[in-house]
C-alpha cells in the first residue's frame, strides 16, 4: 500500500513549521532543564496569562474598565489550584497578545504560562499541551439581514471580514480560496463596517462573535438584524486553556480546576454556578439554555473521575489568588 506523501504542519495562520527542522536537534548535547512552570510559579508566586483583551466573553474589558472574561475566571481557579499545592498565594498577571499566532508561539516557548479560550486543533496540539475544554464552539460568519447561507459558492467574491491569524480566516481559506478577506482589528470594528455594508460577513469563533453582537443589538437600525450562519459551524471544536508541553503537573492541576468548575455547576455549586452562569447561561452574555450546558459538561467529565470537594493535592493554606493584574 502506497504511503502517502509527507507535507509540513500547518498552524493556523498559515505558519508552516517542518517536522525535520524540529527534529535536527536531536543528535546534539541535551541542555540544561528548563525550569517548569510549577517552579517557576513557586518562586515568584505569579502565573502568566496571555490573550486579548476584546473578545467577549473570553477577555474583555468592560464597562467600568475591567478586565474579565470566562478566560480570567478559569485561571483563577487554576491559580487557586496551584495555590493549594504550593501553599503560597499564586496571583494571575495579564499579559495583553493580541496575534492568535504569537500567543501560541509564546506559550509554546514557555515565556507565557497560560492562554483560555483557545480552540483547540490537532496542529497546535503538536506543540502546546491543551486542559479540558470547557465550552464548545465553532467558525461561522455573521451576516446582514442574513444576505449569505454560508455556503461556498456563496462566498466567491464576498468580502469576508477575518482576524489574522484567526482560526476563521484558515476556514473560510479552505473554504473558498475566491472569498475576499479583509484582515480586522478586532471584531468590534468588523460588525461596524458589516453594518455600513463596507463587509459582507464577519468570519470566526461562533462564541465570540455571539459575545460581540451583545454590544450592537440594542442600537440596530429599525429593519436591520445581524444573524450567524450556517445553522451547522463550519467547523467544530473544543475551547480551553493552552500551556506549555513538558508541564505535567502543572496539567494536572489545571484540569482539576477545570473539571470541579464543570463538576461543581452540575452538583449546583454556587461559586461554579454563578461563574458558568454568568458567561454562559440564559442570564449571562451568551443566553445557552441549562440542558445544553449540562450536556456537555457531562459529555467531557464522563471520561475523567468525578471531582469532588472538598479536593486537596497538598498540605493546604487557605487560597489566596489575587485578581489578574492590568494588561500590559
Amino acid at each position: 500500500m502506497p504511503h502517502p506523501q509527507r507535507r509540513p504542519l500547518a498552524l493556523a495562520g498559515g505558519t508552516l513549521i517542518s517536522l525535520l527542522a524540529l527534529l535536527t536537534g536531536l543528535g546534539a548535547p541535551s541542555p540544561a532543564r528548563a525550569e517548569t512552570v510549577v517552579e517557576r510559579v513557586a518562586r515568584t508566586g505569579v502565573l502568566t496569562l496571555g490573550g486579548r483583551t476584546d473578545l467577549i466573553p473570553s477577555s474583555y474589558v468592560d464597562a467600568n474598565g475591567q478586565l474579565v472574561g470566562v478566560s480570567l475566571d478559569v485561571a483563577t481557579r487554576i491559580a487557586a489550584e496551584l495555590a493549594r499545592y504550593l501553599n503560597k498565594p499564586v496571583r494571575v498577571d495579564f499579559r495583553r497578545v493580541d496575534s492568535p499566532d504569537a500567543l501560541f508561539q509564546l506559550v509554546s516557548q514557555g515565556e507565557v504560562d497560560l492562554a483560555c479560550g483557545v480552540q483547540f486543533t490537532w496542529e497546535r496540539e503538536m506543540y502546546a499541551d491543551y486542559t479540558l475544554p470547557y465550552s464548545l464552539s465553532g467558525i461561522r460568519l455573521l451576516t446582514r439581514n442574513a444576505s449569505l447561507n454560508g455556503s461556498p459558492e456563496g462566498l466567491i467574491g464576498k468580502r469576508i471580514g477575518v482576524l489574522s491569524g484567526s482560526l476563521g480566516e484558515a476556514r473560510i481559506k479552505d473554504l473558498q480560496p475566491k472569498a475576499n478577506l479583509v484582515p480586522l482589528n478586532d471584531l468590534q470594528s468588523g460588525v461596524r463596517s458589516l453594518l455600513a455594508g463596507r463587509l459582507d460577513a464577519v468570519a470566526g469563533d461562533s462564541l465570540t462573535l455571539a459575545g460581540t453582537l451583545t454590544a450592537f443589538t440594542a442600537g440596530l437600525p429599525k429593519g436591520i438584524t445581524l444573524d450567524l450562519v450556517p445553522r451547522e459551524p463550519l467547523g467544530r471544536y473544543g475551547v480551553g486553556c493552552i500551556l506549555p508541553e513538558n508541564n505535567s503537573t502543572f496539567r494536572n492541576l489545571a484540569n482539576l480546576a477545570v473539571a470541579g468548575l464543570l463538576q461543581g455547576y452540575l452538583d449546583g455549586e454556587p461559586v461554579a454556578a454563578a461563574t458558568v452562569n454568568r458567561w454562559f447561561g440564559p442570564s449571562g452574555i451568551l443566553q445557552l439554555p441549562p440542558e445544553l450546558i449540562r450536556s456537555f459538561f457531562e459529555s467531557v467529565l464522563f471520561s475523567v473521575e468525578r471531582v469532588g470537594a472538598p479536593v486537596r493535592m497538598a498540605p493546604a493554606a487557605q487560597p489566596n489568588p489575587q485578581s489578574p493584574s492590568a494588561p500590559r
